[in-house]
């Protein structure tokens, strides 16, 4: 006897919802025809946009991201950076820093099922094709464990490595390498005394 008071109680609250749901559309579309609803208010005139607009870092520009465009207007996204492929590693800027990829990956296919970047990069191969062949932390699992193939936390190449690129920076910033920090300071010229 539940059941049954169940199986008709379900299906005539969920037909009393959508019937309460469509009845507050059209009150609320009627009550905005007759003018009870805020109009919204006029579009400002809009200020021209420069398309060439380009952020120089160090210019006063605060927001890079916007590039100067106004919040209501709409910008035009910057040209997309290329990627450089000179195939020359560069220096890495604090320890343990993933390399960056020097070449394209354009089509690369990166799935559960296969890694394009290990057709190179595996150790079996990497004299083959001439390429670096990934670490031997790549290979260990969590209790660093060697595996006979790379740990499948490794496996996605791209969550840590990124493709070199002639972007311009979009942040002025004085980072400097620890062999930076660590180098003596350059002696400063001493005043000639007469």
């Amino acid at each position: 006897m539940r059941n049954r008071n169940l199986l008709v109680a379900i299906p005539l609250a969920l037909l009393l919802g959508v019937v309460l749901f469509f009845l507050g559309v059209l009150i609320g579309r009627g009550l905005a025809r007759r003018g009870h609803a805020p109009e919204p208010p006029p579009p400002a005139a809009a200020a021209p946009v420069d398309a060439r607009a380009v952020f120089v870092p160090g210019a006063g520009q605060i927001d890079a991201v916007r590039r100067g465009v106004p919040v209501d207007q709409e910008g035009h996204p910057p040209p997309m950076a290329r990627v450089e492929n000179a195939d020359l590693k560069r220096v890495r800027a604090y320890p343990m820093q993933p390399p960056t990829i020097p070449h394209a990956i354009d089509g690369y296919q990166v799935d559960r099922n296969s890694n394009r970047c290990m057709l190179c990069h595996a150790r079996a191969n990497a004299a083959t094709f001439q390429a670096p062949p990934v670490s031997v932390t790549h290979y260990m699992d969590r209790d660093d464990q060697f595996l006979a193939s790379i740990s499948p936390r490794r496996y996605f190449c791209l969550q840590c490595h990124v493709v070199q690129t002639d972007a311009p920076v979009l942040v002025a910033n004085q980072f400097r390498d620890v062999d930076s920090l660590l180098a003596p300071p350059e002696a400063a010229p001493a005043a000639e005394v007469r």
